[in-house]
C-alpha cells in the first residue's frame, strides 16, 4: 500500500498498521446521519416471575428518569419486594430490602416533572403523596390510569417486554401488604425491611435485580486494499 507524501506521519502509520481496513458503524436507512441518535435507555428487571424490560425515554419525565437510573445503577432496587399489586389498577415497588437503604433514600425528593406521556396501560411513573415528594418508590400501570395524569403522575417509562410478567406478579394481598403512599402504612417495610414482608406476606414477589442494557453498535467491516 502506497502512502501520499502529503498525509501526516502520524496519519500514515495510522493507516500502515490498520492495513487499509476501514471500520465504520452502518448508516440509517433514509440517509440519516451516522452519529447514533439520542434515544430511550433500556433496563431488565429480573424477578422471581421472569423479566420484563422497560424503556426510559428522558425526554418524558428528565429528573424522574435520571432517578429511576441511578437508583438502578446504584443496586437500590435488587432484592426488593413487589408490595403492592392492585388488579386492574397497578404494580408498585421501591422500598428496599435493607431498612438502612430504605432511611437513606426515602427522603431524598427530586422535584416534579410536568406530564408529557399518560399513564397507560405498561407506562411507569414515581409514586408520591404530595409535590415535590418524589423519591424511590415507583409504579406500573397495569390498564390505563389517564385519570392520574391530572394529579400530577408523571410516566418516564414503559414496558416493552414482558408485560404479561408484570401482570403475573403476585396480587393476592391487594392494598394489605403495604398499600400505596397516600393509602397505606408503609412503616414496618420502612423499619424492617423484607423481614416484615416476607414474614408477613410470603407470597409476595421479588425483584431479583435491575440493570442497564447496554446495546453495542453495528459495524460494517469494508474489504482491505
Amino acid at each position: 500500500m502506497r502512502i501520499d507524501p502529503r498525509v501526516t506521519p502520524l496519519l500514515a502509520a495510522t493507516l500502515l498498521l490498520a492495513g487499509c481496513e476501514r471500520v465504520e458503524t452502518v448508516p440509517q436507512v433514509g440517509g440519516a446521519p451516522t452519529t447514533p441518535a439520542v434515544g430511550p435507555v433500556e433496563v431488565a428487571i429480573e424477578t422471581s416471575q421472569g423479566e420484563f424490560v422497560i424503556a426510559v425515554h428522558r425526554e418524558w419525565a428528565p429528573l424522574g428518569a435520571e432517578r429511576f437510573l441511578t437508583l438502578v445503577e446504584s443496586g437500590y432496587y435488587d432484592d426488593a419486594r413487589f408490595h403492592r399489586v392492585v388488579p386492574d389498577f397497578i404494580v408498585q415497588w421501591g422500598l428496599a430490602g435493607d431498612p438502612a437503604l430504605s432511611a437513606e433514600w426515602m427522603n431524598a425528593f427530586i422535584p416534579d416533572d410536568p406530564v408529557v406521556a399518560s399513564n397507560t396501560r405498561g407506562r411507569i411513573a414515581f409514586a408520591f403523596t404530595e409535590p415535590g415528594t418524589r423519591a424511590t418508590q415507583v409504579y406500573i400501570n397495569l390498564v390505563d390510569n389517564v385519570r392520574l395524569d391530572s394529579t400530577g403522575f408523571a410516566p418516564f417509562g414503559e414496558v416493552i417486554s414482558g408485560m404479561e410478567v408484570v401482570d403475573a406478579l403476585y396480587s393476592g394481598y391487594g392494598e394489605d401488604s403495604g398499600g400505596g403512599l397516600r393509602r397505606g402504612d408503609q412503616s414496618r417495610i420502612v423499619t424492617e425491611g423484607n423481614l416484615h414482608l416476607d414474614r408477613e406476606y410470603p407470597r409476595l414477589d421479588r425483584l431479583i435485580r435491575a440493570a442497564r442494557l447496554h446495546r453495542r453498535p453495528r459495524f460494517r467491516r469494508h474489504a482491505r486494499c
